[in-house]
């Protein structure tokens, strides 16, 4: 959620996110923990789509190094895809592991 709203910002991906981009498949991470990221994902990413409520959505935007063209529309119509599908991720996870216990 982070890189596509800093796209449907107008901006491109600082180093810190390209990092954290690379290492998100080798981090190990506990379930509090990675609720408690998730949680602060939401809360971060909230404040950001309150900021491009008036936003024209028609607006142009690039997404990554092959600038590919989209809108702000567009981009937040993925966001609240990928959103889905976290959250989704999310309760599956936690009900297999309360069924393991």
């Amino acid at each position: 959620m982070d890189r596509l709203l800093t796209y449907a910002e107008g901006g491109q991906l600082g180093e810190a996110q390209v990092a954290a981009l690379r290492s998100e498949l080798d981090a190990e991470v506990h379930g509090h923990e990675l609720f408690a990221e998730l949680e602060n994902a939401f809360a971060r990413s909230a404040d950001r789509l309150r900021a491009l409520a008036s936003a024209d959505l028609g607006a142009e935007r690039v997404v990554g190094k092959k600038q590919l063209p989209t809108t702000l529309g567009g981009l937040l119509v993925h966001v609240a895809d990928h959103t889905q599908r976290h959250v989704g991720q999310a309760i599956t996870t936690a009900k297999l592991v309360r069924g393991m216990e």
